[in-house]
């Protein structure tokens, strides 16, 4: 499976991608995972639509240590990641309707409120 738009994540370069992007979309997947293989075009033709969202791709079969960090029990997970908080992560496959709204609600979200919540006693 090759992803044009999106980048492979990997545990070594997941600091790194986290540290540079504000926006960054994770796909969680497998090659033998049917509803993984449907579900990468929508996530590619949508991921056409943001340039200023980094979408990336972890392969959970090759990448178990990442998966398990983010408590990945089943697949497709995708996960929202903005300015260094995990703001979503939830299974399922969703249509392009489906993940360009939870994207608008992700850009929605007050990011002041969600660091204040993120640390409390800060």
């Amino acid at each position: 499976m090759s992803y044009m738009a999106t980048i492979d994540l990997t545990a070594a370069t997941f600091d790194e991608t986290v540290e540079n992007h504000d926006f960054v979309v994770i796909d969680f997947w497998a090659g033998w995972c049917v509803p993984c293989r449907q579900f990468a075009p929508t996530y590619e033709k949508v991921s056409e639509n943001h340039d200023d969202i980094l979408f990336t791709a972890v392969d959970t079969e090759a990448e178990q240590q990442l998966a398990a960090a983010f408590e990945v029990r089943s697949i497709p997970t995708l996960a929202i990641i903005r300015e260094k908080v995990l703001v979503y992560a939830q299974p399922g496959a969703l249509s392009e309707a489906g993940l360009e709204e939870l994207l608008k609600t992700a850009r929605e979200l007050d990011m002041a409120k969600v660091h204040a919540e993120a640390t409390p006693n800060a």
